[in-house]
């Protein structure tokens, strides 16, 4: 007599399906490069080639294109053996992008919060309670000295005229 282990049936049954659609993914957000009519791209006042539909890739956007509910399920995938490398693969492609926005000024903002929040390794600036040193608390109880009044008169004293 055969045990099931229950539980939704996985939606990928093979590494390579994962792959296709997570290449398929990275593809749409680099958008298509735009030729003019002799088929020569098209580039803008600084020679760069223009792109049009580009997009960032997100680990949201990575998610729905792999047709989950939510990011967790995509960080939950990695757990399973045989997507792990993908997975991971995939992952280290979003933080790439990220990483690189940090030298952008208009995106190093957006990226820094990216990446303190979405990938583990980048949380240390948060000042996890881990990687600090316990409380220090400093007591001054140094005595200090209590200050003598003056025995010498003002120079406008009352009652004085």
């Amino acid at each position: 007599m055969a045990t099931s282990k229950g539980g939704r049936p996985p939606k990928y049954t093979s590494k390579e399906q994962i792959e296709w659609i997570i290449d398929e993914y990275f593809d749409k957000c680099d958008g298509e490069l735009l030729n003019d009519e002799s088929g020569e791209p098209v580039l803008d006042k600084y020679g760069a080639p223009i792109y049009v539909g580009r997009k960032p890739p997100t680990s949201a956007g990575l998610a729905r294109a792999l047709g989950f509910k939510s990011r967790q399920s995509l960080w939950e995938y990695k757990g399973k053996k045989e997507f792990k490398e993908t997975i991971e693969a995939a992952i280290l492609r979003l933080e790439e992008y990220t990483e690189t926005r940090l030298f952008d000024k208009d995106g190093a903002n957006g990226a820094k919060f990216s990446l303190q929040n979405n990938f583990r390794h980048w949380d240390a600036e948060k000042g996890s309670d881990d990687s600090k040193g316990p409380a220090v608390n400093i007591i001054c109880d140094i005595p200090r000295p209590v200050p003598v009044e003056s025995t010498k008169e003002p120079d406008n004293a009352e009652g004085q005229v």
